[in-house]
């Protein structure tokens, strides 16, 4: 009997650090023991389950067979006329021919990858960054350099010595209430940005899961919508936030060529988001006052960041500091220098607690003394539990 030849291994891919923490962040808002401020969910109170469901009605009563079938792959003509209507009314004119509409926006990075990076090119990101997006990244096999950031979000004077080092052909960032640290990139360096961009050549990707979620100040300008970025700049959307993160649904907005190639990857990756997802999503969003909506979403959210940055004092160890988000989902804090927020991790679950340590969210050396939280998903109560919860961890 001839011997058995084993199959080739697995391709070895970076990009997977830190994959472990999100699994055991999610898994321990399962805990019912644990109060966890871990995952980055929305209120489940915002979420419309009568009106989702109607929606879904709708979608398999009028237009069952269009519900049901294969679709075209940039997305639903009704969702993505909706969404450019969306846009255009907060300040980017485009036409509906400009998006894709994407399974998430993690999808939506996953294409772009595809169709800008090569193994071996350089990407830029805020330090910290989105995990995910590392991920994504990493899987594409590119290089990521971090740029230093502050309360007024990336540093354009850090980015422009990147620039010049290390020729990224993509910035990462996430402008608005960043995830993992809450800040918002100020306006003025919204402008430097895009100069920066112009001049030197390189894609930027604006990340906006957050931005309609602003509970403090005036709304400030993408990035995309900056004189010279226009043809350089690619914003990607999600109904996660705002809707429901069950939906899955992101988009694209693209110059036409980067659009084009992204339709295509995705063509090749799952020839279209799902089609009743699309409808029901598209027959929601024409038929509610979602602003309405978004409007009891960013007073819970106001209170709720209010009530845990009340309470942080008396829970994180004295010198501290932490972030002011003005909206979003999230707040960063730092420990005095000493601490280890991973190694911590399990003494504040045994108190019945729990973050996402901060390390995972830096491209270079890690900073083992942050942590992020997220005030989204728990009421006032709870909130000032957990913090007396996780000062008792810390003492």
């Amino acid at each position: 009997m001839p011997s058995r030849v084993p199959p080739p291994g697995l391709v070895h891919r970076s990009g997977t650090t830190g994959s472990s923490v999100i699994r055991e962040a999610l898994a321990l808002t399962n805990r019912p023991d644990v109060l966890s401020f871990a995952g980055g969910l929305p209120a489940s109170e915002l979420l419309d389950i009568e009106g989702l469901r109607t929606a879904y009605d709708h979608a398999l009563t009028e237009h069952p067979l269009r519900a049901l079938q294969y679709s075209v792959t940039d997305g639903d003509p009704r969702l993505r006329e909706l969404l450019a209507d969306r846009l255009t009314q907060r300040g980017l004119s485009v036409p509906p021919d400009r998006l894709v509409i994407t399974t998430g926006a993690q999808q939506a990075l996953a294409l772009l990858a595809t169709a800008l990076l090569k193994p071996g090119d350089t990407v830029a990101v805020e330090e910290p960054t989105y995990l995910a997006a590392l991920q994504c990244f990493g899987y594409a096999g590119a290089r990521v350099i971090s740029v230093r950031t502050d309360d007024d979000g990336i540093d354009i004077d850090a980015l422009a010595h990147v620039v010049e080092r290390d020729r990224p052909r993509l910035l990462y960032l996430v402008p608005d209430f960043q995830n993992p640290t809450g800040r918002t990139l100020a306006l003025a360096r919204r402008e430097a940005l895009a100069r920066l961009a112009e001049t030197k050549g390189f894609w930027i990707i604006e990340d906006d899961p957050y931005g309609e979620l602003r509970f403090h100040g005036a709304r400030l300008p993408w990035v995309t919508a900056q004189e010279g970025a226009h043809d350089r700049s690619v914003l990607v959307g999600s109904l996660s936030k705002i809707l429901a993160p069950g939906l899955r649904l992101g988009w694209i907005c693209a110059p036409p060529a980067l659009r084009q190639a992204c339709v295509l990857a995705k063509q090749a990756a799952d020839l279209h988001s799902s089609t009743v997802d699309q409808a029901a999503a598209a027959h929601y969003l024409g038929t509610h006052d979602i602003d309405a909506r978004l409007d009891h979403a960013r007073a819970l959210y106001r209170d709720r960041c209010a009530a845990m940055l009340t309470a942080l004092p008396g829970a994180l160890p004295l010198g501290s500091t932490w972030s002011r988000p003005d909206g979003g989902m999230f707040l960063w804090a730092k420990l005095p220098e000493g601490h280890d927020t991973g190694a911590l991790l399990p003494r504040a679950v045994d108190h019945g607690v729990a973050y996402v340590p901060g390390a995972p969210f830096f491209a270079g050396p890690p900073d083992p003394t942050t942590l992020r939280l997220s005030f989204a998903s728990h009421g006032l109560q709870d909130i000032e539990e957990g913090m007396r919860r996780l000062g008792k961890a810390f003492t």
